[in-house]
């Protein structure tokens, strides 16, 4: 068995591996970069657009044989862990007859994903649905997912055993979320295997990630910063970290207060209302949607049917800022709130910190100070703190530990005496 990570090995995001044995070819993630050669943000919204070429003359896409040309035999198929774009951005230009193996939960955050953020969706002919601790098999492959926290509906790792070795990538996990068993359950599976190598994420090794809040403790602040504040609270986040979403959901409700979410909220949550504990957007649960003017804009007629009968408008809000929680786009300051936000607003940011220093985001919290508002940081990590990246290994206790995901790499071997330090694109003989 050989793998080869593409990228990832000293670089956060565009994460993208291949494994071969004798007989069989997969590959695990295929993901957009999240910063360029100078560590400057990626332009992934213009990338997404781009064509294969040029892609591949600017190195963004990976040299797989068969995977974006038919000069060579196609891989047998491609693992998504998940549907950020640093794993899943590159989907879309690969061979159209490659299978695509993943979990319905990411299916179903790549649909809203495009409908919503002019991302790409998941090509049905090409999905095949894979459910946690049910192994398939692929060619002389067995495969099995496991389910993991992620701040992202379906995140998954995948354990891949063939010709006497056993793999296991984590994909991008933590244990800081609302859902914790998930590790604890994948832990268990692993009770009676011997991993070979475990090819795991380091996002946070060369921060000071060591260890932090959870999504429990960041929605007692989140009550404590609704019941404090004078009038309007707006939260923004990414609506597919579904996470966040129950987060404030719970904080609205212990603060008194009605949850208002935007369509794209609301759309997530009935894909996935039937397979995952979330509230439903309806008045009935405390919940309702605001059609913003961007979404209006658009022929989403059948979406609009959906939750017509919970919408609320904008006056309602206004008329009574005090009693609402307010899902928040940045795009609503010029066209909803008519470049002018709300008086004494409380602006709850949830997205990575290294965002605020991009124009939008200084200019929005220029935007918060004109009116007396105060704009607050709120959010963790998606990513696995260091020392839950340390228990995980330990309890794991491969042969060898490989770094994927991570800006620092080194710092491996400060916490494990077993580290296999790869380079891009080389191959290694899994033994």
């Amino acid at each position: 068995m050989k793998l080869t990570i593409h990228r990832g090995t000293k670089e956060i995001g565009g994460s993208c591996v291949e494994l071969s044995t004798a007989a069989t070819r997969l590959v695990l993630d295929l993901g957009l970069p999240l910063v360029d050669a100078n560590r400057e943000p990626f332009d992934s919204r213009s990338a997404l657009v781009k064509p294969v070429e040029t892609l591949k003359t600017e190195k963004v896409i990976p040299p797989i044989p068969g995977l974006f040309d038919t000069d060579h035999p196609e891989p047998n198929g491609i693992l998504l862990s998940h549907a950020h774009l640093d794993h899943a951005g590159l989907l879309h230009l690969s061979r159209p007859t490659v299978p695509i193996y993943t979990t319905s939960g990411t299916s179903k955050m790549m649909l809203a994903a495009a409908v919503f953020a002019a991302q790409k969706q998941l090509d049905r002919s090409r999905f095949r649905e894979v459910v946690s601790q049910q192994p398939i098999q692929i060619g002389d492959c067995q495969v099995t997912p496991l389910a993991v926290d992620h701040s992202i509906f379906g995140s998954v790792a995948f354990l891949i055993e063939a010709e006497g070795k056993t793999i296991l990538y984590s994909g991008d996990f933590r244990n800081h979320g609302r859902k914790p068993g998930m590790i604890r359950d994948l832990l268990n599976h692993l009770k009676t295997k011997t991993i070979d190598a475990l090819i795991v994420e380091g996002t946070h090794f060369g921060t000071d990630r060591e260890e932090g809040a959870t999504e429990y403790q960041l929605e007692d602040r989140i009550v404590d910063l609704v019941q404090t504040a004078p009038a309007l609270v707006l939260a923004t986040f990414s609506a597919l970290d579904v996470d966040r979403i129950v987060t404030l959901y719970k904080a609205a409700q212990k603060a008194g207060r009605i949850f208002v979410v935007d369509a794209y909220t609301a759309f997530v949550l009935y894909l996935i209302g039937r397979q995952a504990k979330v509230p439903r957007p309806s008045r009935d649960m405390g919940i309702r949607v605001f059609f913003n003017h961007l979404f209006e804009r658009r022929n989403l007629d059948n979406i609009r049917e959906k939750f017509q009968a919970d919408r609320i408008e904008l006056a309602e809000v206004l008329d009574e800022p005090a009693k609402y929680l307010m899902v928040f786009r940045p795009s609503m300051v010029e066209f909803d709130f008519n470049s002018q936000l709300p008086s004494r607003c409380r602006v709850l940011y949830g997205y990575w910190q290294g965002y605020l220093n991009k124009p939008d985001w200084v200019e929005l919290q220029k935007q918060v100070a004109l009116v007396d508002g105060d704009f607050i940081r709120a959010h963790v990590s998606g990513h696995a703190y260091v020392a839950d990246i340390i228990n995980f290994a330990n309890s794991v206790n491969a042969r060898t530990v490989i770094p994927i995901h991570t800006f620092e790499p080194q710092m491996y071997q400060d916490h494990f005496p077993n580290v296999t330090r790869l380079s891009d694109g080389i191959p290694f003989d899994v033994c």
